[in-house]
């Protein structure tokens, strides 16, 4: 049975919100095998007698391990952890729509972990599908060089899409109309001639092209060249697949490109063979980064003893390295399994589920599992190999594999689990093995925020746990309460990214909240000096007399000088952006020989918590500014208390002293408040945004005209390149010769061909650049989406803050017409 996304159908995309908005919202696991059994492949036998999976014979069957990954900026994380599990990928490019913002992001997130790709260019059966000009943009905005491998079929050159030609075993695939992909015709060129003259030729030029690429990145092809009488039309598949498969392997700055349209099921068959044929297993995959203790090295490479182990972490009773450069210690041979937990779900009916990925060894049922990220020790009580919502129970997941671990209590994202023979259930393996982390998963910084309140305060608790549970299955969603406002914020990588949590949240695990908007934290400021003013406090205060006085006094922090009075016992004390000095003296008539202040405290108090007390008091009186109310900011507060007239004895307490301090302070700011009035500031956040050369100019006038931005500084963005070569810019790989690149005709003369001032256009406007800028957090708020639609999808930005910052009386009239709503 045929599943389809355009349906609503796909097996993979199988949450309710998947379906009802057509996209994929969380990565699915699905274990299959290709090429098909020989009885399946017989019983898909169509009339012309052909086998139905022409392509695949010769082909030894596979497990493959597929990861369906969303496509959507939202949930860029999803892809992310996915990434850092493959061993290659297949991306998957609109032929309408080209290279599209997303697919260039993610395509350097995959560099980053130097993982084999291939493209697969779908949806060619759409009007205004243009594969030639989708290769031509692979290029120049993926900046590498696209092996055309099949060229796609349109009856009579201009007509509906029926097929493909394979360029590399020179025949032509056609499947019949309203098929289920099974059944497919094969012919030769030979044959394709008299039905297609103009294809033909095209598909004899696709053929030279790639075999004179691929001469510029492999040798042996060379050979084989030279072999064949410099005939490109006469060296055989397997060598072109052969050589294919060394520059993937090899990192070499070369995709092979693939043509069809899966909604009609032209082309599925060739892809998967391609994958099968060009992307490397588990054992010709990189070796996997590892850190045990203080020393980085491969996985492969500590199991076969090449790693030295040094134990500088390790208690000093074993003083010995675990090494061995001839053959793995028998500390190391006890190690029964690596692998990595990629991804938790709480499933409603399994319970929680752990997506791992096995590096090394064997996984078995109710073994024991230790956590080397948090130090224990969980037994494994089931085994799952998933496909999509549905699972199958497995006794063992062996080095490759993908599956679930059903049952892990504590198990996160990016955690290393480790099987290990005799292993101490407390401690788990011998030091330093117990350290051994694989490469972590890295979490983007939200850029989204949104504030989330229980319905009532008996659902607090019940809405705090599921959103423990939310948080443990997506990392990238981060949980803050601001000290402001009192709200929880719950921010992500985007609106639909906590549209979705959301979602989850109230129906999935049926919590009572509801999200809304962020309220800003603003401060008030003081313009002018206030005091010195003195408060005497006493009163009774729970059953008990309190007496206590001080003398306070404020102006702005900017106009403070840091100079003191000689003579005096002085501290200064920083908090919320505002300083306290806290003085204690003594009458100068009534010193002691020693001039020293202790000899005057009471018995019951000491220097150290007089100061504290009088601090909270100021604090307290700071909270709450004399206009707008919001707490006050840049405010310099000094407090004198003058132990011979302002203190009582054994009548002067702590909430004594805080009172009378919050009394002098209040009243000194309100000295100030009648002079001149106080001004508002607010939060100013540091923002970097990495945009195309392109959309420089609209981005930069819009942060500086209507959002009120400064820019700091404008850069070139350090971008890690398709080859995935370290310390190599976009900019390096950006020099492709498009007038090299080749490319089909498309059906309707799309852009074949580019002159060489577009070429230039298209490669200086793709540049990345990154602008540094100083924005108020409520212009910040919801950008994310206005971004978007500047750059075409292309801008990305991260945000800390930075300050407060004084508003302009236009401003501050604005924000505050906005908080009273008029």
């Amino acid at each position: 049975m045929c599943l389809d996304v355009d349906y609503g159908s796909t097996v993979t995309d199988f949450l309710p919100a998947e379906r009802a908005r057509g996209i994929t919202i969380q990565s699915a696991a699905i274990t299959f095998h290709w090429p098909p059994s020989k009885a399946e492949n017989k019983a898909a036998v169509g009339a012309i007698g052909k086998p139905a999976v022409p392509l695949s014979q010769g082909l030894e069957p596979h497990t493959v391990n597929l990861i369906d990954t969303p496509g959507h900026a939202d949930f860029t994380f999803e892809v992310l952890r996915s990434l850092r599990i493959l061993d290659g990928a297949v991306c998957i490019l609109d032929g309408v729509a080209g290279v599209e913002a997303q697919t260039e992001k993610v395509w350097y997130q995959a560099a980053t972990y130097k993982i084999p790709k291939i493209i697969y260019v779908n949806k060619l059966d759409r009007d205004g599908a243009a594969f030639g000009k989708t290769v031509k943009e692979i290029a120049s905005k993926l900046h590498t060089w696209p092996a055309v491998c099949q060229i796609p079929w349109f009856e009579g050159g201009n007509g509906r899409f029926i097929g493909i030609v394979d360029v590399v075993g020179l025949k032509a695939l056609r499947w019949p109309d309203g098929g289920d992909g099974k059944i497919i015709k094969t012919m030769g060129l030979d044959e394709l001639k008299a039905l297609e003259p103009k294809l033909t030729e095209t598909a004899r030029r696709a053929r030279t092209a790639l075999v004179e690429l691929l001469s510029e990145y492999d040798d042996l092809i060379i050979e084989k060249y030279l072999e064949c009488n410099e005939d490109h039309m006469a060296i055989l598949a397997e060598d072109i697949t052969a050589a294919l498969r060394r520059c993937l392997l090899n990192q070499k700055n070369i995709v092979p490109v693939f043509a069809g349209a899966s909604f009609r099921n032209i082309g599925v068959q060739p892809i998967l063979d391609a994958i099968i044929s060009l992307l490397p297993s588990p054992e010709e995959s990189p070796d996997p980064a590892i850190s045990v203790g203080g020393t980085n090295g491969g996985l492969r490479q500590m199991i076969q003893g090449e790693m030295a182990l040094t134990k500088a972490d390790v208690p000093s009773k074993a003083k010995h390295a675990i090494s061995s450069k001839k053959s793995p210690s028998a500390t190391i041979a006890k190690l029964e399994s690596c692998a990595l937990a990629f991804k938790v779900v709480n499933d409603p009916k399994r319970g929680v589920l752990v997506y791992v990925r096995v590096y090394h060894g064997v996984i078995q049922r109710n073994s024991v599992v230790f956590n080397t990220n948090l130090q224990v020790s969980e037994r494994v009580p089931r085994l799952l190999e998933m496909y999509a919502s549905d699972a199958v129970e497995v006794a063992s997941l062996s080095a490759g594999q993908i599956g679930v671990i059903v049952g892990l209590k504590y198990a996160r994202t990016g955690d290393t689990l480790l099987v290990y023979t005799g292993a101490n259930p407390k401690s788990g393996p011998p030091a330093p093995l117990n350290t051994l982390q694989l490469r972590p998963i890295e979490v983007p910084p939200p850029v989204f925020f949104a504030s989330i309140e229980s319905q009532s305060l008996s659902e607090e608790q019940t809405v705090a746990n599921s959103l423990a549970i939310l948080l443990r299955e997506d990392p990238s969603l981060h949980l803050s309460v601001d000290e402001d406002s009192g709200q929880t914020l719950l921010s992500g990588m985007g609106e639909l990214h906590l549209e979705i949590a959301r979602d989850r949240l109230v129906q999935d695990l049926k919590a009572k909240a509801s999200m809304g908007k962020i309220e800003i934290g603003y401060r008030e400021c003081i313009l002018a000096p206030g005091g010195p003013s003195t408060a005497l406090f006493d009163r009774e205060r729970a059953g008990r007399s309190g007496k206590a006085a001080c003398t306070a006094s404020v102006a702005p922090l900017i106009e403070t000088s840091t100079d003191t009075e000689v003579g005096r016992t002085e501290t200064t004390f920083q908090q919320d952006g505002n300083v306290i000095n806290v003085d204690m003296i003594q009458s100068s008539d009534q010193e002691t020989e020693s001039n020293s202040s202790t000899t005057s405290i009471p018995s019951h108090l000491s220097e150290t918590v007089i100061r504290t007390a009088l601090q909270n008091g100021v604090l307290t009186a700071l909270a709450r500014g004399p206009q707008h109310s919001f707490a006050l900011h840049s405010t310099h507060v000094s407090i004198t208390l003058d132990l011979s007239t302002q203190v009582f004895g054994t009548d002067t307490t702590l909430s004594a002293l805080t009172s009378a301090a919050r009394q002098a302070t209040q009243a000194a700011v309100k000295q100030s408040y009648q002079q001149v009035s106080t001004v508002l500031m607010e939060p100013v956040m540091n923002v970097i945004i990495s945009i195309d050369e392109d959309s420089l100019g609209s981005v930069v006038h819009d942060l500086s005209s209507s959002r009120g931005g400064h820019i700091i500084s404008l850069d070139d963005a350090d971008i890690i390149s398709a080859a995935g070569n370290s310390g190599q810019t976009r900019d390096d790989v950006s020099l492709i010769d498009m007038r090299r690149v080749y490319s089909p005709p498309d059906p309707f003369d799309v852009t074949s061909t580019l002159a060489e001032d577009e070429v230039s256009m298209a490669s200086n406007g793709n540049r990345q650049r990154t602008i540094s800028a100083r924005v108020p957090l409520k212009e910040m708020v919801g950008y994310l989406k206005h971004l978007r639609s500047l750059t075409g999808g292309r801008g990305t930005f991260v945000m800390t803050v930075d300050r407060f910052e004084r508003m302009g009386p236009q401003r501050e009239k604005a924000v505050l017409k906005d908080m009273r709503g008029i």
